[in-house]
């Protein structure tokens, strides 16, 4: 028979179990403490099965066999939505040339080559009916002044530093320009995007037009981006839409002195064995907007490739072979 003898009310095999149980608490946290087991544990916890994959493969061969069906399905419903993107293109190449009269028109009224008719330049607002009795009051008071201070009211040709206006007004533009950047811009007269032919692969070509300025003899500046509207073969799931898979730049013709997207660098380096100092000078990348256009490839997912050379410019001036570096200066493009 079990002995069931009590201590101050407390059977003896409770206090026994709760004696065992604080006892492995404490090893417990002893053992938690050690780095050694729980790298060991953390390492055993990866290696357990816990993929999307793994969980597939835990299921009957019936319903495996039913989910390799859907995936067929879902690859061919890829493959629609890619031709509606492809469509879709289409349209905007249909409607980009019904915007292109407006724009061009946008184009004449900015410059100044074009003035607008009265009907052209009349503008309704929603408190029209409010504005015209204030107005036709006021006209009765100051009619006279009104003539005196149009006929000396400045008239400048179109309308003034527009696109500039709006890169400096609008964030995703501003955080790219740069203080030496803003001289320039305001040569900036229009800004086009050209589709690609039907029936040629998807593309467009964004085109920066500046009026003749000091800065490059460039009159049209382009960034041209190539896009696929397909699924990739190794993963069909992955298909959002359209994707960017390449662009190319152009070259800007700068005017001596004038590339604001390289700066000089002066650096003085001492001779270790003789001790005479030199003075070397290159050109380093400078940040620019301008870069924007800078001729070269991208990869798959967007980023920019260096061209070969680019990479490590700075670095090269941090020391030589022959000197240590005693001082240095930076020359920025003059704007």
């Amino acid at each position: 028979m079990a002995d069931h003898s009590f201590s101050d009310g407390v059977p003896s095999d409770s206090v026994e179990a709760a004696k065992n149980a604080s006892n492995t608490e404490k090893l417990t946290d002893q053992v938690m403490q050690n780095p050694r087991v729980l790298a060991a544990l953390q390492e055993r916890l990866d290696s357990v099965p816990h993929t999307p994959s793994s969980y597939i493969e835990t299921l009957p061969k019936a319903v495996k066999r039913r989910i390799n069906a859907l995936k067929q399905l879902q690859v061919r419903c890829a493959h629609i939505e890619a031709k509606f993107y492809e469509e879709v293109h289409d349209l905007e190449r249909k409607y980009a040339a019904l915007y292109q009269p407006l724009f061009d028109k946008r184009r004449e009224f900015i410059t100044g080559d074009v003035e607008p008719t009265d009907a052209e330049s009349e503008w309704h607002s929603e408190n029209e009916e409010e504005e015209k009795l204030a107005g036709d009051m006021k006209n009765k008071v100051v009619i006279t002044e009104k003539e005196a201070a149009t006929a000396e009211e400045p008239n400048p040709k179109g309308i003034p530093e527009f696109w500039f206006t709006i890169f400096r007004n609008v964030d995703m533009l501003s955080e790219l320009v740069q203080e030496y950047d803003e001289p320039i811009l305001k040569h900036l007269q229009d800004i086009k995007v050209k589709f690609s032919d039907p029936g040629q692969p998807m593309s467009f070509v964004l085109e920066f037009h500046f009026e003749p300025n000091d800065y490059f003899t460039n009159s049209v500046l382009t960034k041209t981006y190539k896009m696929k509207s397909e699924p990739d073969k190794a993963d069909p799931f992955s298909f959002e839409g359209p994707e960017i898979v390449d662009c190319d730049g152009c070259t800007i013709d700068w005017k001596k002195g004038k590339n604001v997207t390289v700066k000089t660098i002066k650096k003085k380096q001492k001779h270790k064995g003789r001790g005479t100092v030199r003075t070397i000078t290159k050109q380093v990348p400078n940040e620019s907007f301008f870069n924007f256009f800078n001729p070269l490839k991208a990869s798959g997912d967007g980023e920019s490739l260096f061209e070969e050379g680019e990479e490590g410019e700075e670095e090269e001036l941090e020391g030589d072979e022959e000197g240590e570096d005693e001082d240095d200066a930076e020359i920025n493009p003059k704007v």
